[in-house]
């Protein structure tokens, strides 16, 4: 599979997940149903990944944990805030950095379209 079919398949669960529960749910209540969909869907995925911080040549705990990872391919974010900051989109691209993933998938959930609140984003484009 490639990472375009992968945050197809994940946005498609996404918005099944969106239309049956609406915002205003806690993130946790979101990433439950997204997996449930998921493996509705025969898609492949690990949740709440560790996610090491390496610092000169030492790989540390540091605590952090992407909430998916799906396929091997393609980081999953979930939020559930009013409004997508900077800093989220900032912090995906870190985990990608740091996990040496390609593309990333950040989606909030709290809005009223759910395309309103998905971003793609994609470190060191290659072609695939």
């Amino acid at each position: 599979m490639k990472s375009n079919d992968v945050t197809e398949a994940v946005i498609g669960a996404a918005i099944e997940v969106h239309r049956a529960l609406g915002p205003g749910l806690l993130e946790s209540a979101y990433e439950e149903c997204l997996c449930h969909e998921l493996l509705l869907r025969r898609t492949a995925f690990q949740r709440q990944v560790a996610l090491p911080v390496s610092y000169k040549g030492v790989n540390l705990d540091c605590g952090y944990r992407l909430d998916l990872v799906v396929e091997n391919l393609v980081v999953v974010e979930i939020k559930a805030v009013e409004e997508l900051h900077p800093f989220a989109e900032a912090q995906l691209l870190t985990y990608l950095r740091l996990g040496g993933w390609q593309v990333g998938l950040l989606i909030n959930f709290n809005t009223v379209l759910l395309k309103q609140g998905i971003r793609r984003r994609v470190l060191n484009h290659r072609d695939e």
